[in-house]
């Protein structure tokens, strides 16, 4: 199966989300390293895998539990 990467600026444009929200709200909230993006190489340049994100989303999407925003940007679910 192959993947597709995206960088920040890319999955931006596909979840309508401003790049800076991305790299500042949801990375390392809701996006965590080794699951939904991986730093190639060890270097600081970050790819997201869109096969993740999209399974993610839509899992939250249809959970029927209640999901609380926390102000630091997390999530709680109830």
């Amino acid at each position: 199966m192959e993947q597709t990467y995206l960088t920040t600026e890319e999955l931006s444009e596909r979840i309508k989300y401003d790049a800076r929200t991305i790299r500042e709200r949801l990375k390392d909230s809701v996006l965590l390293e080794g699951t939904h993006y991986f730093r190639p190489f060890g270097g600081r340049m970050i790819l997201y895998i869109w096969g993740t994100i999209e399974r993610d989303m839509m899992q939250v999407s249809l959970d029927s539990s209640p999901i609380i925003q926390l102000a630091a940007g997390g999530v709680c679910r109830g």
